[in-house]
């Protein structure tokens, strides 16, 4: 379930602080929310696939480790980009 070019190229513009920023942690939340996001799709079809399931645990375990990095290092950063992405915490 990966993510269409188009679509990850407007994630990086829209949560990127400069153009091909890739690295910083509002652009890798972003992409790994849109996996999250398409594999949880994914699932509402295929309720058995739990090979995909422990992908899904991966990615969200991800998710959470440079989450609770961006609130270490800076709250606003990360109050701003959990109101944007919809992330209940």
């Amino acid at each position: 379930m990966s993510i269409m070019a188009a679509r990850k190229a407007e994630l990086i513009k829209a949560y990127g602080a400069k153009a091909g920023d890739t690295g910083s942690p509002e652009v890798q939340v972003a992409l790994l929310s849109e996996r999250i996001n398409n594999l949880t799709e994914h699932f509402k079809t295929h309720v058995k696939d739990n090979h995909s399931r422990r992908g899904l645990l991966k990615l969200v375990s991800q998710r959470r480790q440079i989450l609770d990095y961006l609130r270490r290092a800076d709250e606003a950063r990360y109050r701003s980009l959990i109101e944007r992405l919809g992330i209940r915490r």
